[in-house]
């Protein structure tokens, strides 16, 4: 399959079994040898897919790329500013120039670290992204987002960046577990109440084509408002509790579950306000349950409310709410900052009866 997205820059997303062991051919269809590759990937993927006796290091080295590879440890505490100057130090001792490229191989973090650094890197080199985890498959490596988490909260600072070509191997998906392929699905059933509701009953006969479908609505609310000023943001359903859920964890909380947990929250707050034509809670819990997510209410709303506040999605005194508003559809309303935690608190009340 091959879906063109035709942002600042154009690029393709192509999903195909053995992506994976003929990527240096299709790198080089976009990206001319001969230059020099930095494969970045953490230390798990490093192991099931970078090493350089593995198919697609040799991919890339028969493709006629000169390739090293840059390693950093996995995990959300990895996702930070230090780990992209890493990434940047590597490039200037490997003498990368603006002719050169970075591969992201692996999940959302490695997607987002990669790409920032690809995109400030000497004002910007090319990056093509590899997702091998669901959750990079159908968002993370689709749509130009970049970035880390600081003290203040997730993605604080980042950057868009297109990438200049997306590679999906379905057979990366085999090596992952089954609480790592929930967290891919929390997005995928996310860009189901955005915009496809027969994303649900595409998963139960494929993930793969659930996945693509779920991309498709990514592509065309980019293409439509790719800087995040108007219709993107109905990508962040869910998101704004959600980001808030992992930052008060401590990101020991999963990215899929608080994304369940904060659209569910959403659901309740605005089936109870009026604000829905139709009553979604229910639907959406149908749906947590049936996939075995936990809903997360421990936390206290002003708590929660404090954490979305340091978020991205605040603009001055006020933070857009994205809830769904009937099967497949969602709506933005503007909400007074001060207003959060008892919106919030509204969701969280409901959930705990």
């Amino acid at each position: 399959m091959n879906i063109k997205v035709n942002a600042s820059s154009e690029y393709e997303i192509l999903m195909d079994e053995g992506l994976l062991k003929r990527a240096g051919k299709e790198i080089s269809r976009v990206h001319g040898s001969p230059a020099r590759l930095c494969v970045v990937c953490d230390s798990n993927i490093y192991l099931l897919y970078g090493r350089e006796n593995l198919s697609f290091h040799k991919s890339l080295s028969e493709a006629g790329f000169n390739v090293c590879t840059y390693v950093f440890p996995g995990g959300e505490e990895f996702k930070t500013i230090d780990t992209v100057q890493g990434i940047l130090d590597f490039l200037s001792e490997n003498n990368f120039t603006r002719t050169d490229g970075i591969v992201a191989l692996g999940g959302g973090i490695t997607g987002d670290v990669a790409g920032f650094a690809a995109s400030i890197f000497m004002r910007g080199i090319s990056c093509i992204q590899v997702p091998t985890s669901l959750l990079a498959m159908a968002d993370s490596s689709v749509g130009g987002k970049t970035g880390v988490n600081t003290a203040a909260g997730k993605n604080m600072t980042g950057s868009f960046w297109q990438p200049e070509l997306v590679l999906i191997d379905p057979k990366a998906l085999e090596t992952l577990p089954e609480k790592h392929l929930l967290e891919g699905l929390a997005e995928i059933i996310k860009a189901a109440f955005i915009g496809d509701l027969s994303i649900i009953d595409c998963l139960s006969d494929s993930i793969f084509a659930a996945t693509a479908k779920a991309i498709m609505v990514k592509k065309n609310l980019v293409e439509a408002d790719e800087l995040e000023s108007g219709e993107r943001k109905l990508l962040n359903l869910g998101h704004t509790i959600a980001h808030a859920i992992e930052k008060c964890s401590g990101y020991k909380i999963s990215h899929g579950s608080a994304v369940m947990t904060g659209m569910y929250l959403t659901a309740l707050a605005a089936d109870k306000l009026g604000w829905s034509t139709q009553p979604m809670a229910p639907y959406i819990k149908k749906i947590i349950d049936a996939f075995g997510y936990k809903v997360i209410t421990d936390f206290a709303a002003e708590d929660l409310a404090a954490a979305a506040l340091n978020d991205k999605k605040r603009a001055g005194d006020n933070i857009t709410i994205v809830y769904p508003d009937v099967p497949g559809h969602c709506e933005m309303k503007i909400l007074p900052s001060e207003n959060l935690a008892d919106f919030i608190d509204t969701g969280l009340k409901k959930a705990r009866v």
